[in-house]
């Protein structure tokens, strides 16, 4: 095993690619977007099941990245279908006291406009065991002019909302925005702007944020980016020596060019390839 990989500090590679993560506008957190994929570009199974892309190496890797920043965001999509820990468990064990103790913990920070995440989920409950750090979820009240939106048991929003927060989970309330969709192409119930989102994340005081997806949470940034309005700041993506094929989830169908990303680094981790980019503004 690698002396990097035993080591208790971040890898040289997060370091130089990330650096000060420091926002330039002041309103926004630094924002760093980073996935894994095979080398068809999916990053998700059929019907966004979730795959296994990432190799030991990479992982850990991630896994430092996520001790780099004070959030981590995903969209439900991912909260529901993986029920993700969204902790550090890869990282070499300490010698004194448990991961919590010994490594920063990012705060999940789960994008979810009808509120579909359960109150039993994996990141609500390792919060209730001092686990790990109580998610937010960034969400938005039904439309005057909709009925309430209701789950499959027919709770509506309002319960669920209070169900979560009595979790001790914290709900971030934004409007919904028709002209800006968090999902391009998705229906009504998903319009949040993500410059709002950010905004609003960082009016609560989290000054960086590591964006893991899913597939749907990627296309919205690239798309952003696409349409010039660049709301990341690093972009780290993990290719995995693996074809999916037809039936996964890609993220590039619906991208022409993603303009002003200059290359920092690429580097080898186990069978992975990482490559390093930062968005040019």
């Amino acid at each position: 095993m690698s002396s990097e990989a035993e080591s208790q500090d971040p890898p040289a590679f997060l370091a130089s690619v990330l650096g000060r993560l420091v926002s330039s506008d002041p309103t926004l957190p630094y924002v760093t977007l980073t996935f894994a994929q095979s080398l068809d570009a999916k990053v998700a199974g059929r019907g966004g099941l979730q795959l296994i892309l990432s190799g030991n190496e990479s992982m850990k890797m991630t896994h430092w990245m996520r001790t780099m920043h004070e959030g981590i965001l995903i969209g439900v999509g991912t909260a529901v279908n993986d029920n993700p820990q969204l902790n550090v468990r890869h990282l070499p064990f300490p010698a004194q006291g448990g991961h919590m103790q010994h490594y920063h913990h990012p705060r999940p920070l789960v994008l979810d406009p009808n509120l579909r995440i359960s109150p039993k989920c994996k990141l609500i409950y390792n919060a209730s065991l001092k686990a790990g750090e109580t998610p937010w979820i960034i969400s938005a009240r039904p439309a005057k002019t909709e009925s309430a939106v209701e789950s499959q048991d027919g709770i509506d929003w309002e319960a669920r909302k209070a169900a979560l927060e009595k979790t001790g989970a914290k709900v971030i309330l934004i409007e919904r925005d028709p002209s800006h969709m968090l999902i391009p192409n998705s229906d009504s119930s998903s319009y949040l702007s993500m410059s709002a989102v950010l905004r609003a994340i960082r009016a609560e005081g989290i000054k960086s944020v590591m964006v893991e997806g899913g597939a749907r949470v990627i296309l919205s940034f690239l798309h952003n980016a696409q349409e010039g309005k660049q709301l990341f700041d690093s972009l780290v993506v993990t290719v995995a020596p693996v074809i999916v094929g037809a039936h996964g989830v890609g993220y590039s169908e619906l991208l022409d060019d993603i303009p002003g990303l200059e290359h920092v680094r690429t580097e080898a981790l186990g069978k992975d390839v990482v490559f390093g980019m930062k968005a040019m503004r």
